[in-house]
């Protein structure tokens, strides 16, 4: 299988120079945008995969970093990213965009929040709300509780769902909040969002 015009174009403008073979790279990921994003083929189904980090995200007073940390952890061998830590809001929003251009047309995606919750966590009483809005004006929203996730490991929250097709084609836009209780929290690391199609 060749690269496209725009898999070459990426694979020139990664983060690291590219010594394996152009597919390998492609099916291991190649980071970009000074590792505030990922790209990857899934080999199951040969659709397009992106991670976007936190650093690409906007983060509601996180460049105080009263409120914020941005630590950085290792995502390979070699790559190293930053992920935002909260340490004390009482109103959180979290969320980012993407341009459905660069995902494989006719494939149902789906948009994950990758979280964790450090063991000194707390104030996840009320639940969080995730929203996902499409470029046809569809938006998609649930509310979900953290209080019983895992601590101190990664896990998964689905956003939403959407077909790569014409009427969807633009950026669309999602993120997470918790603004209505007033409450204080902390603990929560949030990595990124993986767009990836769903199996």
């Amino acid at each position: 299988m060749g690269l496209s015009k725009w898999e070459e174009d990426l694979l020139k403008n990664a983060d690291a120079v590219i010594d394996k073979s152009p597919m390998e790279d492609l099916y291991a990921g190649v980071f970009f945008n000074k590792n505030r994003k990922k790209y990857w083929i899934d080999k199951a189904t040969f659709g397009n995969c992106f991670m976007v980090f936190a650093r690409d995200f906007s983060v509601a007073w996180g460049s105080d970093k009263r409120y914020w940390d941005w630590p950085s952890i290792k995502e390979t061998s070699e790559v190293f990213i930053d992920v935002a830590e909260l340490i004390m809001v009482c109103w959180l929003s979290v969320g980012s965009k993407f341009d459905t251009a660069n995902l494989t047309a006719g494939m149902n995606y789906e948009v994950v929040f990758v979280m964790m919750l450090k063991e000194d966590s707390y104030g996840w009483s009320d639940p969080v709300t995730f929203r996902l809005d499409l470029p046809n004006g569809n938006k998609q929203q649930h509310e979900e509780s953290l209080l019983k996730k895992p601590r101190s490991q990664w896990f998964e929250i689905q956003v939403g769902e959407f077909m790569v097709e014409p009427k969807n084609d633009g950026i669309i836009k999602f993120m997470l909040g918790e603004t209505d209780s007033g409450g204080w929290k902390r603990g929560l690391v949030v990595k990124g969002v993986v767009i990836r199609p769903k199996k």
